[in-house]
């Protein structure tokens, strides 16, 4: 029987051929099995909070971000669409609804704007810097400060499919929304392997939040019908029955993610109080950028200082303009009267007590403006469920 030998230069080719073979079979491999962007370092932040808490400032240090795509309130069409329905009933269609945006995949807006051909047809459009710069609009680079009435003036014809495209260019999408009153809600999306879905938590003082819908009180009606399952009617509430909704959902959040969350929210959920953020704005502010993996740079860190410490309380309360953020953030105690305070306490009593709210017993005590009514911050600790077991081996 005849025999083969070969060299070792021969048997070094022969390995190296394989060596090279197998690299090439796991990358196209894993090519193939990629999902997208998302496995490419695409990072997904969810400001989570309600209306009137400071939501709209926190989305726009993330809109002004040069690595940002930002929408503020998406969610918003679902509820324009279906609202003789009640919150609870709409969880799904706005969860379902971001999980498409943050996958930058707009096709889903074709439910609720059936005729859409401008990106200005989008809720509150030109907070987005995003949409204001290329390859959406030529208006601003990314590492500019965006200005909302001048990107509504020169932006608002841009064809609604360049929002996918600028989404699809940048490593992160934030998205805003004040339209989930807890956080089982969000779990399909938490542990949806084509997300890296990480959600801040913004909390305000119940006081102060009734003090700043009040000037805006008209604007806010048909969600509180909503949130109450009126059956498509808008209502005034009277009674503090929508703040009272809004405090049991911040309990909700907040004790699901501090008392045995599951697994998967490990180092996924940052509850802010707006209280501290406004107390040391770019101290907080660098915080939330080092929990989405995101840099602070100098431009955003002059614009940061400059909108917070400005003065007076501001003239519009929907647009982010140059303002005193802590007089801002007292002025429920001078502008709310005590019976108010008092019945803003009774229903939110628990949630305040929870978050570090002090309450108030007397009108002489509230308009004391040396009295803290903030109790210091601290380290919240969070304890987690164990991780999900691995499943066993037949052997």
């Amino acid at each position: 029987m005849a025999r083969f030998r070969l060299s070792v230069p021969a048997v070094l080719t022969v390995v190296l051929l394989q060596s090279v073979a197998l690299v090439f079979l796991f990358t196209w491999h894993g090519h193939l099995l990629s999902p997208g962007p998302e496995r490419e370092g695409k990072v997904h932040i969810l400001i989570l909070s309600s209306w009137r808490s400071g939501s709209s400032f926190v989305g726009q240090v993330f809109s002004q971000h040069p690595d940002v795509f930002y929408l503020m309130e998406p969610a918003w069409h679902v509820w324009v669409s279906l609202q003789k329905h009640g919150a609870n009933a709409l969880q799904m269609a706005v969860r379902d609804l971001l999980r498409s945006v943050f996958q930058c995949d707009m096709s889903v807006f074709d439910a609720y704007l059936p005729t859409r051909r401008n990106v200005s047809e989008l809720f509150m459009w030109s907070t987005s810097r995003a949409l204001c710069s290329p390859p959406a609009c030529d208006l601003y680079r990314r590492d500019n400060i965006s200005s909302e009435p001048i990107c509504k003036k020169a932006c608002s014809e841009a064809r609604f499919e360049v929002a996918e495209e600028a989404c699809k260019s940048y490593s992160h999408v934030v998205l805003k929304e004040v339209r989930f009153f807890d956080l089982k809600s969000l779990y399909p999306l938490l542990r949806d392997p084509s997300l890296n879905l990480k959600i801040i938590h913004l909390i305000r003082d119940p006081r102060a939040v009734v003090k700043s819908r009040e000037q805006s009180m008209s604007s806010f009606m048909r969600d509180n019908g909503i949130i109450l399952n009126a059956g498509g009617a808008s209502v005034a509430d009277p009674q503090y029955k929508v703040i009272e909704e809004i405090c049991r959902s911040h309990i909700r959040i907040y004790e699901t993610a501090s008392q045995k969350a599951p697994y998967f929210l490990k180092g996924r959920y940052k509850m802010v109080r707006y209280e501290d953020l406004v107390r040391d704005p770019l101290a907080e502010i660098s915080e939330m950028y080092k929990f989405a993996d995101l840099a602070m740079t100098p431009k955003l860190q002059e614009w940061i200082y400059k909108v917070t410490h400005g003065k007076g309380l501001g003239s519009n309360a929907f647009m982010i303009t140059s303002r005193n953020a802590m007089d801002v953030s007292q002025a429920w105690r001078t502008a709310l009267p005590h019976d108010k305070v008092r019945k803003i306490q009774e229903v939110c009593k628990g949630a305040m007590k929870l978050l570090g709210y002090k309450l108030v017993e007397t009108e002489s005590e509230q308009k004391m403006m040396t009295l803290d009514m903030v109790s210091p911050r601290k380290r919240y600790e969070f304890s987690w469920l164990l991780e999900k077991p691995k499943a066993r081996t037949k052997v």
